[in-house]
C-alpha cells in the first residue's frame, strides 16, 4: 500500500499514505496497476521490490507530505478494510478532497478504491475542478528478481528507478 500511495502522491496529492499505521507488506515484489476513471492520467502499471526498510521509508515520505499540504487526514480501521479520508493543497493552489477504502491483506494482494476531487488550481492537462476514481490492484508476484534490490520500481515502459536515488528520500541528496 505505501508504494502505491507513495507513487500517486507524486501525480495526486491528497491520496499520498499519511503516517497512518498501516501494516507492512510482505517483502519481495509487489506489482501495482492503478486505474484512473475521468482522467487523462493513463494505466500505470508498477512492479516494486521492497523490503521492511524500504516499505517504512516509503511510509515516512507520505507522512511528511501529509503534516506539510493537509488539513485533514483521517484513517479508520473498520474489520478488515481501511477507510482514509483527506483534504489537502494540492499543485497550483487548488484543494483536494480524497476518500480511499482499502481492502485485503498486505501479504499477497489488496485493492485501494479512491474518490479524488479538486478544485482550483488548474494544473497541466486538467480543468481547475475535476472529479475522478483510482483503483490501484496490487499483488505480491514473490521474490525480487536478482539483479533487483529494494527500492527498485519498474514502470511500464521498462524504466527503472529506485526510491532510495530520489532525494526527497533522504534530505535532498541522492543515495549512490
Amino acid at each position: 500500500m505505501r508504494a502505491a500511495f507513495a507513487v500517486l502522491g507524486l501525480l495526486i496529492p491528497s491520496v499520498a499514505n499519511a503516517a497512518f499505521d498501516v501494516p507492512a507488506r510482505k517483502p519481495g515484489l509487489w506489482q501495482m496497476t492503478m486505474i484512473f476513471e475521468g482522467s487523462h492520467i493513463p494505466q500505470q502499471n508498477i512492479k516494486q521490490c521492497i523490503d521492511a526498510a524500504t516499505d517504512k521509508k516509503m511510509n515516512s515520505l507520505g507522512g511528511e507530505m501529509q503534516k506539510q499540504n493537509c488539513s485533514k487526514q483521517d484513517m479508520q480501521h473498520v474489520g478488515n478494510t481501511i477507510v482514509v479520508d483527506s483534504v489537502c493543497k494540492s499543485g497550483m493552489g487548488g484543494t483536494s478532497v480524497s476518500h480511499a477504502v482499502v481492502t485485503g491483506d498486505f501479504n499477497s494482494a489488496y485493492t485501494v478504491k479512491a474518490d479524488i476531487k479538486r478544485e482550483g488550481g488548474a494544473m497541466p492537462g486538467m480543468p481547475a475542478n475535476h472529479e475522478m476514481k483510482m483503483t490501484v490492484d496490487a499483488k505480491w508476484l514473490g521474490p525480487c528478481a536478482a539483479d533487483q534490490k529494494p527500492g527498485d520500481m519498474i514502470m511500464g515502459n521498462g524504466m527503472k528507478i529506485n526510491i532510495n536515488s530520489l532525494p526527497s528520500m533522504h534530505g535532498g541528496t541522492p543515495q549512490r
